[in-house]
């Protein structure tokens, strides 16, 4: 990974609008099919559907532009239907600067839909269209969410809430990933306990991670740092309630890396606190915290 700071360059735009900018990328490698056409054909649909379409008709304020990028990793094809998983990462630029900083990483183990080449591909809010639509319509909600989060307390509320809508129309469908009975950590569940005050602990620290520390990393390096940490502290809380909460894991899933790098360059500050609290609080990532000098 290069060096955190060194992607910390200034750039003069300092206002984005706010566009799902998306980048889908289909790896069928583990399909033994010769006819590689469809999933060109899928790969350029998916792409246009989700950066062509209007999912805000709201005007929001010097929001930036939110980077959504999905890999679908085919299992199986068999006529018409896919299986396969589906990895989701969200990020968003750092103010005054050209480093994404990634803000959500989830791997999505319940993906199977059916799709015939050229099918068109269109979103209606008010009902169930296909699974397709609503895995990928649903993940443009999370992302939209997430981002609005880092911007704002619960800022993503409304975005959460198209989501959950999603979720419960495709509960009609027999395709698993959309009930609470499909697992603990499908779409159901991701966006349920995104909404749930029993986890609030995660949207906050999402802003003050973000719109206090990491934008702040260009102006102001050691209170940017500072923040950082102020902002891992508030985990301990739900920890306490729940210390196998997956949104915690799914934190660190996207920001492990980041932290290291923040912590081992720059201004020296005082971690050695920040370090019992993320070996208590996310101890899957030990080997990495040691990394941290």
């Amino acid at each position: 990974m290069k060096q955190f700071l060194l992607l910390l360059i200034l750039i003069n735009s300092k206002i984005f609008s706010q566009t799902v900018n998306c980048n889908f990328v289909l790896n069928s490698e583990f399909v033994d099919q010769t006819n590689q056409q469809v999933f060109s054909t899928l790969e350029k649909s998916i792409n246009e559907f989700i950066n062509n379409n209007l999912w805000n008709n709201k005007s929001l304020e010097t929001h930036q532009r939110v980077k959504l990028n999905l890999v679908l990793n085919l299992n199986s094809y068999v006529g018409s239907n896919f299986i396969g998983t589906l990895q989701v990462q969200v990020e968003r630029p750092v103010y005054e600067s050209t480093y994404l900083t990634p803000i959500f990483n989830f791997l999505d183990k319940d993906i199977s839909f059916q799709y015939d080449e050229y099918q068109p591909l269109f979103y209606n809010p008010a009902s169930f269209e296909s699974n397709l639509i609503s895995i990928l319509s649903f993940y443009v909600y999370i992302a939209m969410g997430m981002e609005a989060d880092t911007f704002k307390t619960n800022g993503g509320t409304n975005f959460f809430k198209e989501a959950q809508k999603i979720v419960s129309l495709a509960q009609q469908n027999s395709t698993k990933g959309w009930n609470q009975s499909d697992g603990t950590r499908n779409r159901f569940w991701l966006v349920d306990t995104l909404l749930s005050n029993t986890f609030k602990e995660y949207r906050t620290v999402q802003y003050e991670y973000h719109r206090r520390g990491m934008d702040f990393m260009t102006t102001n390096l050691k209170k940017a740092k500072v923040s950082v940490i102020n902002s891992l502290q508030k985990f301990l809380p739900l920890y306490k309630r729940r210390p196998n909460a997956f949104l915690i894991q799914t934190f660190f899933d996207a920001k492990s890396d980041e932290i290291v790098d923040i912590f081992s360059q720059g201004p020296q500050i005082e971690i050695k606190q920040t370090l019992k609290t993320l070996n208590k609080i996310a101890p899957y990532f030990g080997p990495k915290w040691k990394k941290i000098r």
